[in-house]
């Protein structure tokens, strides 16, 4: 794949907090990528919150993104060269590692090559699960898509405000791996419905995850942003910084005992599995041959192959049969 020049992840992750209210927000500003973090965006993004939890001038920290969409998941063409059977690369930077400081990757044709980072995602540091160690309140504003990273962070937010046009889901579950954040899901939403969502693919509307009790509120677009800022409002007004982290602390040995950390080791572990997983078929799987067709159009092609209603993109959703 051709080197892309990417925004800095300052520009594509912005903060702000209000310190009289003690809200922060942190916006995905990427609206023509559909809010993609970057690798860079993705531990700023990580940063960012750790740093929050720190300071006192927070006790609420709201999520959204710019334009129609919260977001479609990771920058794909990014990690290209992680997905091909032949690039020999280093994936130091997933790591908070240079390439000039002498560290040798791991070889392609190893376990550890893709083991090493699959289970990473595990780690709160990194960017994936980085609201679980969130001691403050954290609020989810979800519109359009919420799809594949994006999707992780519903998956940790503690309360989550959705846009009546909204669909969740990972587009992976259809093409690649597995999801790290898997028992997190069928914790939240229910194993039915989840392994529903897994074994068609198929997103989700608001309406859906908040009748299995994964989604807070479903309002109309116009309404989403006062509907969040009641909520943050609310949130910041009950009870000192002190007793939420004692309620954060005491809801996150609940999850715990349900094996939130144990689930994210797991599914990371399985997805280490990636490149020993053969087609039946011609199912998509995206690797070389899915990037010289390009990535859009084996997505859409593939996408094509389902009910309109089961479809991952809006366009497609709205087809005839």
């Amino acid at each position: 794949m051709p080197e892309v020049n990417r925004p800095a992840p300052e520009d594509i992750i912005l903060y702000e907090k209000d310190p009289k209210t003690k809200i922060a927000t942190i916006t995905l500003n990427r609206p023509d990528h559909l809010n993609a973090p970057t690798i860079a965006a993705r531990l700023r993004y990580s940063d960012l919150i750790h740093r929050a939890n720190v300071d006192d001038d927070v006790k609420v920290l709201v999520i959204r993104g710019v334009g129609n969409n919260l977001g479609g998941g990771a920058d794909l063409p990014e990690q290209a060269d992680m997905l091909s059977a032949t690039a020999d690369v280093s994936l130091l930077k997933e790591f908070r590692i240079g390439d000039d400081e002498g560290v040798k990757y791991p070889p392609k044709n190893s376990y550890r090559y893709l083991a090493s980072l699959t289970q990473l995602y595990a780690n709160s540091n990194y960017g994936c699960r980085s609201l679980q160690d969130f001691k403050k309140i954290s609020i989810l504003e979800v519109k359009g898509y919420c799809y594949g990273w994006h999707f992780y962070q519903a998956a940790d937010a503690d309360i989550i405000i959705s846009s009546d046009d909204a669909l969740f889901g990972h587009p992976a579950f259809r093409y690649v791996g597995w999801g790290p954040r898997m028992w997190q899901w069928a914790q939240t939403m229910g194993i039915r419905k989840f392994q529903e969502m897994v074994f068609t693919g198929r997103p989700f509307t608001a309406k859906e995850m908040y009748d299995c009790n994964f989604v807070n509120s479903v309002v109309p677009r116009d309404q989403l942003e006062a509907e969040v800022q009641k909520y943050a409002i609310a949130c910041a007004n009950t009870r000192p910084t002190d007793v939420v982290m004692m309620q954060k602390t005491f809801f996150e040995v609940m999850k715990q005992q349900q094996g939130e950390y144990m689930g994210s080791v797991l599914t990371g572990w399985l997805e280490s599995m990636l490149p020993i997983v053969s087609n039946d078929g011609n199912e998509l799987t995206l690797g070389d041959e899915t990037f010289d067709k390009g990535l859009n159009n084996a997505v859409k092609d593939n996408d094509s192959l389902y009910p309109p209603d089961f479809r991952l993109s809006r366009s497609g959703r709205k087809a005839k049969e």
